[in-house]
């Protein structure tokens, strides 16, 4: 157990490592320009930042078209949503937020993990947004939902994005007493939906690809 202990202990502090990395480059990169003779601290520094405004190699130089995922939504019964910034600070408190489910704000320091999570498993509200800040597609549903629409809810979020099953994505039982039954949320956005239709899982399916690592901070 003092192993399993230490080793999460240690995945702990080096995800916080890469955080503080991601955000001295994305401070610095308003300031330094790459010249000719720049030398290789900065050029490194350069890099970071591309990557980080490239979103890991997704579709980070399209922007999405939001008056059509909303009338994709509208079509498949669901409801579309876009929300201003409610603060990225660090925080060890719990956090109030103004939409539900969370979908920005302040935050606990460490992010929640990728993956499936267990009903009556789910991350506290404050990882899991934090989560979001790094361009992650979190999927949640209703307590009580039927096993059969959560195992739905599962192949979608386990479907291949970049090549890779399961890409940057969370699914979890929602803990914050959401009206809707199901959600897929984004920084700063959300799809809800009663139901999960064909059309609807389609409409899920398009918000991940518009905003999967379309966070205010790229963390692999």
């Amino acid at each position: 157990m003092a192993h399993r202990a230490e080793e999460k202990e240690r995945r702990r502090q080096e995800r916080i490592a890469q955080e503080e990395a991601a955000r001295k480059a994305a401070a610095r990169r308003r300031t330094l320009q790459v010249g000719g003779g720049v030398v290789l601290g900065l050029v490194v520094i350069a890099v970071v930042a591309i990557v980080a405004l490239a979103g890991g190699g997704g579709s980070k130089d399209k922007p999405a078209d939001a008056s059509k995922l909303a009338a994709t939504a509208k079509a498949a019964g669901c409801t579309f949503s876009q929300f201003k910034s409610e603060g990225r600070n660090h925080t060890a408190s719990k956090v109030t937020y103004k939409t539900n489910p969370p979908t920005s704000g302040n935050h606990n320091p460490t992010p929640a993990d990728d993956g499936i999570y267990r009903a009556g498993n789910s991350p506290p509200k404050e990882n899991f947004v934090h989560t979001l800040e790094h361009g992650r597609i979190e999927f949640q549903y209703k307590p009580g939902t039927p096993a059969a629409d959560v195992a739905k809810l599962r192949r979608l979020a386990e479907e291949p994005f970049n090549g890779t099953a399961g890409y940057h994505v969370l699914l979890f039982e929602n803990n914050t007493d959401m009206p809707a039954q199901f959600a897929a949320t984004a920084w700063t956005k959300s799809i809800t939906c009663p139901t999960l239709s064909t059309q609807a899982i389609g409409a899920m399916r398009e918000f991940r690809q518009a905003f999967t690592d379309k966070g205010p901070e790229f963390i692999p």
